[in-house]
Parts: C-alpha cells; structure tokens; sequence
C-alpha cells in the first residue's frame, strides 16, 4: 500500500480537550500544512467564547478547527469503563449529536477520555457509528493500525526522544525497499494544555518545520487515513495478483512488482 498520489508515508496529529491552546496550535499546523484531529468534549464548552472557560467555544469550532478534523472526546470526559451502557452512548452520541451540530459534516472519530476503555466501551462506540477510537497507548513505531476502535500511536508530544524518531521516519527508505511494508505512518498525540512556556511552542515549532514541505509525506487527518486505508482494504484482487478492482468510492495507490500503481474508485487495473 501506497498512501495517495504514491506518497510511501503518512503523517497526522491528535490532540485532546479543545483547551484555547488549541487556537495556536491550529495557526501553527496551518503554518506548516500540517493536519491534525481534535477531540472535544461538548459539555464543558460554552457557546460563544468566555474568559472564565479555558476551553474553545462552540460557535468557534468552524473557525478554529477548519482544514482539521474534530472528533468525539464525549459530552464531560468520564471513565466510560465505570459507567452503564445507557450512560456510555449518551457521552458519545450527544457529543456527536452536538459536534455535527457545529461542524456541519458526519463526526466518526474519537478519542477515550483518559484513554480507558473494555469491551463494552468498544462496542457501544462502534454501534454508534465510531470508525476508530484513539487511546494512550504509545508503540513508537510506524505501523498501521489494524483495530481502529483501539488505535494506538507512535508517540506522546512529549516523548523525549520524538526527533529520533521523526529523523527515522523522513530518511527511511522508499517502500520499494521496505520488503512490502504497507507505508508508514507517524501518529503523534497530546494535548495543547502541554505547551506551557514558549520553550515549548519553540520546540514543537521545530518539529512542525522538520516534518513539513516533504513530497513523499502524506499530511492527513485521523478520519483521511482510516477512509484511505479502509479503501485500500477493501480492494480485490484476482488469483494471479495480476489484476485488481476497486470497489470504493476513493483513488488507492499501491506498488507491484516495483511499480506505482492508481487503481481509480470503481475501477479495475490490469497491471
């Protein structure tokens, strides 16, 4: 698997909470084309902005957050684990239901308030229409997820050895030398509360500019590389791998016997 137009690897961000940090870090990305996916909790934002919340209003969402992803955190980020079912869907439906509201577009994504969840927890959010759901889980590799509704990351914000990896991940080699490897992605978590001193906005400056303007990185919300990898998923080839159909909606790329590849939505490729 190739990400789109043949790039090898994937880059995308996701931060927690919607504090007003939020507002730099978003100006920031923007900066340096960068994406990222937040997870907000509906119930402890006002409407309109007010300087006894530290959190982004609500009518502020469509302004703040444009160009990025906003996904379910639930209404008032609870230990879902320790709660029933009904109050379980509640969190998560009314954050959607209010989300949508002021995003205008379908919310599929989340993030585990405290990064806890079982069993119950996952199947309620799947039912509830939840593609993936990010946890606290760090593997510090490059992998892609293989259980959305326990999708880990490569690393905290501030893991101390973050520009190790992110000089791993811009020199490694082309997927053509990867011995067929499915493309890399770099999956970096955290909050914006974190940033706390201008030290900290410097460094994570430093990190946005190593990793920005690079031809082989894809720049890409949560929801983007779950539809882009379930697309890929999804494709179906004949028995001599000669051959393969895509029934998605979406443009895959991939690599074959060393050669790029477009299968285009809807489509067949004889390669």
């Amino acid at each position: 698997m190739l990400f789109p137009n043949g790039k090898p690897k994937a880059l995308t961000f996701s931060y927690d909470d919607g504090e007003k940090q939020d507002i730099r870090l978003c100006q920031l990305f923007n900066k340096y084309g960068l994406k990222g996916t937040f997870n907000l909790n509906s119930g402890l934002m006002s409407v309109e902005p007010s300087e006894s919340s530290s959190k982004v209003a609500l009518s502020q969402i469509p302004e703040v957050y444009a160009g990025h992803e906003v996904a379910v955190h639930t209404v008032n980020h609870p230990f879902l684990e320790r709660m029933t079912t009904v109050e379980i869907a509640t969190e998560i439906l009314e954050d959607r239901r209010t989300l949508e509201k002021y995003t205008g577009y379908v919310v599929r994504g989340m993030a585990y308030p405290f990064g806890t969840y079982n069993d119950d927890v996952i199947r309620v959010a799947k039912d509830l229409g939840i593609a993936y759901s990010r946890g606290v889980h760090s593997h510090y590799g490059f992998g892609i997820p293989s259980k959305w509704l326990e999708m880990p990351a490569t690393c905290h914000q501030e893991y101390d050895k973050i520009f190790d990896l992110a000089e791993k991940f811009i020199n490694s080699k082309t997927t053509a030398d990867w011995r067929g490897a499915n493309g890399w992605l770099f999956y970096i978590w955290g909050h914006s509360f974190e940033y706390r001193t201008e030290e900290d906005w410097e460094r994570m400056e430093k990190l946005c500019a190593l990793l920005s303007n690079r031809e082989e990185i894809w720049y890409a919300t949560n929801i983007e590389i779950y539809d882009y990898v379930e697309a890929y998923r999804s494709l179906c080839f004949s028995a001599d791998l000669e051959s393969a159909y895509n029934p998605s909606g979406i443009d895959v790329w991939l690599m074959h016997k060393g050669k790029v590849h477009k299968i285009p939505a809807r489509e067949q490729v004889n390669f």
